[in-house]
This record gives C-alpha cells, sequence and structure tokens, in this order.
C-alpha cells in the first residue's frame, strides 16, 4: 500500500474515534430529555437504520446469504449487544466523568482488548503477538488515562434545551 493510501486510512481511523465522544455526548443529553438512557440507547439506533438503508439501497448491495444467515455462529451476531451496551454505558458514565474521562477509559479498555485479540488471533484476526513495546504502548496509555482523568478539575455543566 502506498504512503498516501495508509495516511486516508489512518485519518478516517482518527474520524472514527473522534465522532465517538460527540455520539456520547448528544446522547446523553437525549437521554435526559427522554427519560431514561436505555430510550436514548432505543433511538440512536432507530437512528442509525434510517440513515443507513437509504445509502444501502443507494449502493444496491445485494442481500446477503440466507445460507450463511442460517449457519453464522451465535458469536458473529454479537456485535449488535455489544453497540447497545457501548451506547448505554456512555450515556449513564459520561455525564459522570465527562468526555474526556470516559473517552479515555473506554480508549484504555479497547486497547488492551484489543491486545488480547490480535495476540491469539480471536474472531479470524490475524495473529499478532504481544511484546514488550505494545505492552510499554498500553502502559503509557493507561499512564495517560490516570493523568487526564485525575487531574481534572470538576467544571459546571451547561445545557441548552431549544
Amino acid at each position: 500500500m502506498s504512503t498516501l493510501h495508509w495516511t486516508g486510512l489512518l485519518l478516517l481511523a482518527v474520524i472514527a474515534g473522534a465522532v465517538v465522544p460527540f455520539q456520547s455526548a448528544i446522547n446523553a443529553n437525549l437521554g435526559r430529555g427522554l427519560g431514561h438512557p436505555l430510550w436514548a440507547t432505543l433511538a440512536s439506533l432507530l437512528v442509525s437504520i434510517v440513515v443507513l438503508l437509504p445509502v444501502m439501497l443507494a449502493m444496491r448491495l445485494p442481500l446477503p446469504s440466507l445460507a450463511f444467515i442460517s449457519k453464522a455462529p451465535l458469536w458473529m451476531w454479537a456485535g449488535g449487544a455489544f453497540g447497545v451496551c457501548f451506547i448505554s454505558l456512555a450515556l449513564v458514565l459520561l455525564p459522570k466523568l465527562g468526555a474526556s474521562g470516559f473517552m479515555a477509559l473506554a480508549l484504555a479498555g479497547q486497547v488492551v482488548a484489543s491486545l488480547v485479540l490480535d495476540h491469539f488471533g480471536m474472531f479470524g484476526l490475524v495473529e499478532r503477538q504481544m511484546t514488550v513495546s505494545r505492552g510499554f504502548g498500553a502502559l503509557l496509555l493507561v499512564a495517560g488515562v490516570v493523568l487526564i482523568q485525575f487531574s481534572a478539575t470538576p467544571g459546571k455543566a451547561v445545557i441548552a434545551v431549544s
């Protein structure tokens, strides 16, 4: 792959990460407005469907194979449950921990879990052995989480509802 291609992929990954705190903060406000975080989780997932379906129709994607759907192992369907878990926990924890605190802790969890997935090549991933440098990188990340979360001074929440 060319350097330009890799740069584009890296930039897209950064954008994917950057939208998460916006989504979480918006959904936390929605949860307060709707009366419970689970209502906001449902609303978020319904909006996802409303946005995704026209895109899929415009791309004229073929229907998935019924043979695959009927034979796929149950773990392949767990992504939706993990999405509900993340959205719901973000709705509850982000207002308490702050956007930077929640995202730092969530990122630390993602990196540690990713290192385990890579090391064992779980779910069809290519094995990428745990090395001292990868472990040290994770340790630095956790140190960063501690600095971000515990050096913050509490602030005032300002919620604008119009």
